[in-house]
């Protein structure tokens, strides 16, 4: 949709817009289509970031890029928490305060989809919201570089929730009680006689699932982050003779935040739901 919006900005822009455009469009369209095979940060347009800056862009630090990025913020997080938590008091101070309403927001909302079960998944939903989201963010940040552009990340967060959805499934039901779920829980001959035809759909679904986190992260953010870089080039070459550019990119900053946090939200809203499937029915909360 990002692409198809650029390609349509190329179209009404004056001649001497076209090859800036036109080579954001491409490659963008080339990122998708290969998907996986694209690599780490392979063809979409990025800003500048902090360690193309530092060590250039052909070294191998900058082919890491993404690991680099995620790693940090990884790091900044758990820095944070571990802070807090040393040093937690009675009478919060503006940090412990700022990090317990989040954490007290994040548990209210799984709380309700998964009820009194909430409390076990909120530290790994909890965090995968957090990592997402500042993984979103921090390509809006000057030098910064947004690890959600890789497909290798997203994938990554993708399996990890699909394994944790089937592993709660194993432990929670048992063995049998996870092949039952996964055929469909027969009760009658009727269904028991439908198990040859559910029992491979429901597998097939469950290994969609995946599929659907990673590419849905994977291409929005791709999109915001290539559509900020193009305005971002345009803005510079309406004022070329000059030092100073047109910040055309400024309304896309605060979408590329709401949509940033939109797509953080949807991911940990449907690992939510895929490791509420796999919970016992009659334990649902709501």
């Amino acid at each position: 949709m990002t692409l198809l919006v650029v390609h349509r900005l190329a179209m009404i822009m004056p001649s001497w817009f076209s090859p800036i455009v036109s080579i954001a469009v491409t490659t963008g369209e080339e990122a998708a289509a290969e998907g996986a095979g694209a690599g780490a940060h392979g063809g979409a347009p990025h800003l500048p970031n902090l360690v193309a800056l530092l060590f250039g862009p052909d070294s191998v630090a900058n082919h890491w890029v993404n690991v680099i990025f995620a790693f940090v913020i990884g790091v900044v997080l758990s820095s944070v928490s571990m802070t807090v938590y040393a040093r937690r008091k009675m009478i919060p101070g503006k940090l412990q305060n700022a990090v317990e309403m989040m954490v007290e927001g994040m548990y209210s909302f799984i709380e309700s989809i998964l009820g009194h079960d909430a409390k076990k998944y909120v530290p790994y939903l909890g965090s995968l919201f957090f990592y997402i989201l500042l993984m979103n963010w921090i390509g809006m940040v000057p030098l910064g570089h947004s690890p959600s552009t890789s497909l290798n990340i997203t994938a990554s967060l993708a399996i990890l929730t699909f394994l944790y959805a089937q592993w709660t499934g194993v432990t929670r039901l048992g063995f049998l009680g996870y092949l039952h779920h996964m055929a469909g829980s027969p009760r009658d001959v009727i269904s028991w006689c439908m198990v040859p035809l559910l029992f491979p759909l429901h597998i097939i679904g469950e290994l969609a699932k995946p599929f659907s986190l990673a590419l849905r992260l994977f291409g929005n953010i791709t999109g915001e982050d290539t559509l900020v870089a193009v305005f971002v080039g345009l803005g510079i070459a309406i004022l070329a003779f000059s030092p100073v550019g047109v910040p055309l990119q400024l309304p896309f900053y605060f979408l590329g935040l709401l949509l940033s946090t939109i797509q953080a939200l949807v991911f940990t809203l449907l690992s939510t739901i895929y490791i509420l499937l796999m919970l016992p029915h009659e334990e649902h909360g709501h």
